[in-house]
């Protein structure tokens, strides 16, 4: 029952995510002509060149990119990532006569076109979905050319905006669409990693030990040691590891200084933390 529960809400999560997706879709980037990279950007182009429907044109461009997936990287792209696409594709379609659009100004069709299709996208992939597209093209070009997925997933995705900019005449779109592009993948992380809500701290300093006590009766927060060693004095210390709220950073920096003026501290965004004392899992 657990099992099927666990499966029922994956999918609600991804078809949530793909209906929010075309919503910021429809709301803001099509009727704008801000094709922010990826197959939905070169759908946009297509819609507007041939007249063809959005979202059955993604659709027609993710199927023959997931079958070349599937030969290339073997079939390790199940269900989810056609249930995604075809969830997608038909929301689009389906929602647009419906959807209105609510600014010309195409900044703000950027900008929020950007957080909109972020949310939707970081829904999905929390659902462990995906809607293929450009990751999957990024994928193939990786294992057949050796090119980084980083720098395919660019490349593809620069070589849409700048194929909507000759379509369109305008670099201006072009450079709207770099700005949503931008957004998108920033919100995307955010959904899916969380807002930084603390801090680490991995300190190396000549009294560990003290530090580690202080940390622990002062703030009442659990501290690590970790075994490091000099790589210039070849000398091994312990160095010690903590996570504290973001409220607790200033009095954290404090006890260490009070300890050891010339302590070697970093601290770090936690975007998420599971366990005692913080979010349970």
């Amino acid at each position: 029952m657990g099992h099927k529960l666990a499966w029922l809400r994956g999918y609600l999560g991804i078809t949530l995510g793909a209906a929010v997706t075309a919503v910021a879709l429809n709301m803001f980037l099509i009727p704008n002509k801000v094709a922010a990279g990826g197959v939905s950007g070169l759908a946009t182009v297509l819609h507007y060149t041939f007249g063809l429907p959005v979202g059955m044109t993604m659709l027609a461009l993710n199927i023959p990119l997931f079958l070349g997936s599937v030969k290339v990287l073997g079939a390790r792209f199940g269900i989810n990532t056609l249930f995604g696409a075809a969830v997608l594709a038909a929301a689009i379609d389906i929602m647009a006569p419906f959807t209105p659009v609510l600014t010309s100004d195409l900044l703000l069709n950027s900008l929020y076109g950007g957080v909109l299709s972020g949310i939707g996208m970081g829904l999905v992939f929390k659902f462990k979905g995906t809607t293929a597209g450009t990751d999957l093209a990024a994928a193939i070009i990786n294992k057949l050319f050796g090119v980084s997925i980083g720098q395919a997933l660019l490349g593809v995705d620069f070589f849409v905006i700048a194929l909507a900019g000759l379509v369109f005449n305008s670099a201006e779109l072009s450079l709207y669409a770099l700005i949503s592009l931008f957004v998108t993948t920033q919100i995307i992380d955010l959904v899916q990693e969380g807002p930084s809500s603390a801090k680490a701290f991995v300190i190396m300093t000549n009294c560990p030990a003290q530090v580690a006590k202080a940390i622990l009766e002062k703030l009442g927060r659990g501290v690590t040691f970790l075994s490091g060693r000099g790589a210039y004095t070849n000398t091994q210390r312990d160095v010690v590891f903590c996570v504290v709220s973001t409220s607790e950073v200033s009095y954290m920096k404090e006890l260490i200084y009070k300890l050891d003026r010339k302590a070697f501290v970093i601290v770090a965004d936690a975007h998420e933390v599971l366990g005692e004392g913080f979010k349970s899992h």
